[in-house]
């Protein structure tokens, strides 16, 4: 028996096979479309992302050798996107990056109420109460005409089994939703003017047992009818559950995100969010948005093709540190931590007017240093000193910049050279036949490579810290001025 995993980023939908013993046999993606739109807005099609998601799977399932039959669970995880469904609502899928809500966020900031609260006081726009207000409001014969409305992982989950469920994870984490308080928080929903929106269905811990692949489902796929799905997750709080447990984690994808357990509620940080991974705890979340998309920015500005292992790998072998001179506060889709500001943009000091190589690889290297520096602020800002430090996500798999985040941090980086995110959504998946997520976890775990701080590197990024801080102090002289 074969487990099945499939994770939808923001441009590409990966899937995984497992075995039963947890190890990875088989990995394939598929890309789909951004489409973007005036004042922030982003959105995806979702009939292609479910193209992809099939192809992903059909393709992993070629690499194993498997059949349909031999696949014995699936659990999706995905971008906290929210999926429209009405008539004439197009593109149906509103991307987590998303920032049309901006005002309606700021408006659900001056409330006050413990949903704010555990968005740090400030509700980003890219969490789904503000995008409904935005729908109710903007588009009200979208809102009246609504058949559903639901996080990515769940209307996954939904397309293939037919089943009205919701994720705890996604449910705490993005919506109106606080499970030790009684569940939907219907007084802000009420206060917000979204009240009716469609909320069918229990909301399920994550790996707890949806239901059976429906028969359409399993067309679609290429899998068997009757295959158990299990609730998944956000892409972030897969991968967190998929890193090396009992010690902080960081996802470092599109964006970066922080995970811990046992924080309070505080200013510019999410959560804490109960039974969002596991039951009985409560995770809390630092980060900062389109970090990994910042790189690819980067890359897309060579003049010929070039990967971001290319990139990588000239940087290693240059003789000497690359971008000296240029210093980088990455913030160019805003500050979640600390300063919960989605209106904040990034700052490049010390850009010359050079297209070389050299000089691309330099801007390249540069930003990846202000994106490390900016995670040890989020690390800081929660009030974490950890001693270790589990990474995980896209940038995880390049050992250059594993290297420059223990340097960054000053805490060693455990790393899985097996998928994380995929794993976390595994272990999901693999809940209901292990006996629970706990034990699912505890089977799926496979051995670390740590990457210890560099101490001579550690004395530039220290230097580098110092220069990062006065940068983010004028820049904040010039905004107010």
């Amino acid at each position: 028996m074969l487990i099945a995993a499939v994770d939808v980023g923001s441009a590409r939908a990966r899937a995984g096979l497992f075995s039963a013993e947890g190890r990875l046999l088989a990995r394939a993606s598929r890309g789909f479309a951004t489409i973007d739109g005036p004042d922030g807005q982003a959105g995806h099609d979702f009939a292609e992302i479910w193209q992809a998601v099939a192809e992903a799977l059909a393709e992993a399932r070629r690499l194993a050798g498997a059949s349909p039959g031999e696949i014995g669970a699936l659990a999706f995880d995905a971008t906290c996107s929210l999926v429209v469904e009405a008539p004439g609502f197009a593109p149906d899928v509103i991307a987590w990056h998303d920032h049309r809500a901006v005002a309606e966020a700021q408006e659900l900031d001056a409330l006050d109420h413990e949903v704010v609260a555990r968005a740090g006081g400030a509700v980003s726009p890219e969490m789904q109460t503000p995008k409904l207000m935005w729908l109710a409001r903007h588009r009200p014969e979208i809102w009246a005409t609504l058949a559903g409305v639901r996080d990515l992982c769940d209307h996954l989950a939904f397309r293939a089994t037919g089943i009205e469920a919701r994720s705890l994870c996604a449910a705490a984490a993005k919506w109106a939703y606080l499970p030790d308080r009684g569940g939907w928080q219907e007084d802000l929903l009420a206060r917000a003017g979204i009240s009716g929106f469609p909320r069918l269905g229990p909301v399920l811990a994550p790996g707890a047992e949806i239901g059976p692949l429906s028969a359409q489902g399993a067309a679609e796929l290429g899998l068997a009818p009757g295959t158990p799905v299990a609730a998944g997750l956000i892409d972030a709080f897969a991968g967190a559950l998929g890193a090396a447990p009992d010690m902080p984690a960081l996802i470092a994808g599109t964006s970066n995100c922080v995970m811990a357990a046992g924080l309070g509620p505080a200013p510019a940080l999410w959560g804490p969010y109960p039974g969002a991974i596991l039951p009985g705890e409560a995770v809390s979340e630092g980060g900062q948005s389109a970090t990994g998309a910042a790189l690819e920015q980067v890359r897309r500005m060579y003049p010929r093709p070039a990967t971001h292992d290319d990139i990588l790998a000239r940087i290693a072998t240059a003789p000497v540190e690359p971008g000296q001179g240029l210093h980088i506060l990455p913030d160019f889709k805003g500050s979640r931590t600390p300063f919960a500001d989605p209106l904040m943009r990034g700052t490049i000091h010390g850009l010359a007017l050079d297209g070389s190589i050299a000089a691309l690889d330099g801007l390249y290297w540069r930003a990846a240093v202000g994106i490390a520096l900016g995670t040890r602020q989020v690390i800081a800002h929660m009030g974490l000193a950890p001693p270790r430090l589990a990474m995980a996500g896209g940038q995880a798999r390049a050992p250059l910049l594993r290297q420059l985040y223990a340097d960054a941090t000053g805490a060693e980086i455990h790393w899985q050279p097996e998928d994380a995110v995929l794993r976390g959504t595994a272990i999901a998946a693999a809940a209901p036949l292990a006996g629970g997520i706990r034990a699912a976890r505890a089977r799926f775990a496979r051995p670390v490579e740590v990457t210890r701080p560099d101490p001579a590197a550690g004395v530039r990024r220290e230097r580098d810290w110092r220069i990062f801080l006065r940068l983010q102090q004028q820049r904040a002289e010039i905004a107010a001025m």
